[in-house]
């Protein structure tokens, strides 16, 4: 009978068998790759030591609700008449009552011996009254030190006996995708509420604000979590719960925060002024397309094409202008549009900076003192004397539009300001690149290419010259009845 053994049995010889031939061999035994993390396996000690610094929001607000119940319509002298017009005129006198509602959301103490909080704007924004809850069950009423709707933040301040339990911020910027993270808060009013998950991606752009750079999680984030924090495996506030993504209120692993790194500058300022204070560069800008960026002859598309300049701005004074690409400020590079805006806020108001633009297929450098952001810094238009009246304007068409001179009737005809300079687009034909674009008549051609042009010859001539170098499109400078300008990049037709 052949000898029988277990399977196990045999693999550990014959393993055994190989590793001494390959010892013997004079060969080096590589050992079997470790087994991935997947992830902590428990967190009880990271959550006991955060769950008494992060807090309940609780607010409540005085409002004044109309009920509109319409009159049912009933025939004249109907037995109903009388009933009807008796309830509707009592519902009618009591119809402007105020009501208190209130509202719950979550925040967390950064500086327990100051008593400072954390939470989102939304959380306490138009509360008349605003009280933390603790862990432990206790509760004081809290003082609004300082809130930013764009950024959706808020400073809270309370008065307590002894100090509080707090967290400190680490960095978001070492953050990658897919590490593990922790959040604490007051789902749906049920208190504090430990879910965790990894970071699902950084630098989101959920169109809710200029300065938008959002964490993204799958750790569970519901109603009620706005304002708690983000940890990362250090127990470090790395974000602050902000929004969710669901068709159906409740968490579907899409969840977004506000990264440490842009709340710490927005904090400090809110905890020692009351508001924020943010650089002002004075410009309006648009993003730099595959089109754009080819009728410029960039090798890629990058930085922040300027579309506007706005007068007395620290723009304007440092010789900025309108088809500039921005690249560079302030020693780092702008990838995108959206990243300018975030870089200049948080630049020292008064600070000398370099800014390095693209004119004219040229890099330039700019040195630029930055202003303050106030909500009145928008752009002006800038006033010049209009144009003479000419009996019959020149006309021609080229990439599917109609131009006409700018004449002092067409002006009024299609409500141009004054100060509006260039080439009037009198027709765009249908099925045009132009049309694509959404070129219409009334627009006003002022560069193509980043060249002026005054007259429908000029234009003719620049599209010509495009067509020379082979260019794809012409970028074209328009700007609309009121002045203000946007590129467009429209195909060069053959």
């Amino acid at each position: 009978m052949a000898n029988s053994f277990p399977a196990a049995s045999f693999l550990q010889r014959f393993t055994a068998a190989v590793a001494a031939c390959v010892i013997a061999a004079g060969l080096a035994v590589v050992p079997p790759a470790p087994a991935l993390a997947h992830g902590p396996d428990s967190v009880p000690d990271l959550a006991e030591r955060l769950l008494d610094a992060v807090v309940n929001i609780s607010t409540a607000q005085t409002v004044t609700a109309r009920r509109s119940v319409p009159l049912p319509q009933v025939p004249e002298g109907s037995p109903f008449q009388e009933f009807f017009d008796e309830f509707f005129n009592r519902e009618n006198q009591n119809g402007d009552q105020p009501r208190r509602v209130q509202s719950l959301g979550s925040g967390f103490v950064i500086d327990g011996t100051k008593g400072i909080i954390v939470t989102n704007n939304h959380v306490i924004e138009g509360a008349d009254e605003v009280t933390v809850n603790f862990n432990d069950g206790s509760k004081l009423p809290a003082e609004v030190l300082g809130s930013d709707s764009k950024t959706d933040l808020a400073v809270l301040k309370v008065e307590p006996d002894t100090p509080l339990p707090d967290v400190s911020f680490g960095d978001s910027e070492v953050l990658r995708v897919g590490d593990w993270v922790m959040a604490i808060g007051n789902p749906f009013g049920l208190g504090g509420t430990v879910t965790t998950g990894i970071v699902s991606a950084r630098n989101r752009d959920i169109n809710s604000g200029p300065y938008d750079n959002y964490i993204q999680t799958d750790a569970s984030i519901n109603r009620g979590n706005s304002g708690g924090p983000l940890f990362n495996q250090d127990g470090e506030v790395i974000g602050i719960n902000t929004a969710i993504i669901s068709p159906s209120g409740g968490s579907i692993g899409i969840g977004f925060a506000i990264p440490s790194q842009t709340a710490m500058r927005v904090i400090d300022q809110l905890r020692q002024f009351g508001e924020t204070r943010r650089g002002w560069l004075g410009v309006r800008i648009q993003e730099v397309t595959d089109e754009i960026a080819e009728s410029l002859g960039m090798k890629s598309a990058e930085g922040a094409l300027v579309a506007g300049v706005t007068e007395g701005g620290p723009a304007a004074a440092a010789g900025l202008e309108p088809g500039d690409v921005i690249l560079r400020f302030d020693g780092r590079s702008v990838p995108e549009m959206r990243d300018l805006p975030r870089m200049v806020a948080d630049t020292t108001i008064g600070k000398q900076v370099e800014v390095i633009v693209l004119r004219k297929g040229t890099e330039v450098t700019v040195m630029v003192e930055l202003g303050r952001l106030e909500e009145a810094n928008l752009d002006e238009a800038v006033g010049t004397e209009g144009e003479k009246k000419q009996a019959e304007p020149e006309r021609d068409t080229v990439l599917g539009m109609e131009l006409s001179e700018l004449t002092d009737e067409l002006r009024k005809e299609h409500n141009i300001n004054e100060d509006v300079k260039g080439v009037l687009v009198a027709k765009v034909e249908p099925g045009s690149s132009a049309e694509e674009k959404r070129v219409q008549a009334g627009d006003v051609i002022v560069e193509v290419a980043q060249e002026p042009v005054s007259s429908p010859a000029d234009v003719v001539k620049q599209v010509d010259r495009l067509k020379q170098y082979d260019r794809k499109s012409a970028l074209l400078l328009l700007a609309n009845g009121r002045g203000e300008l946007r590129f467009v990049p429209v195909r060069v037709e053959e």
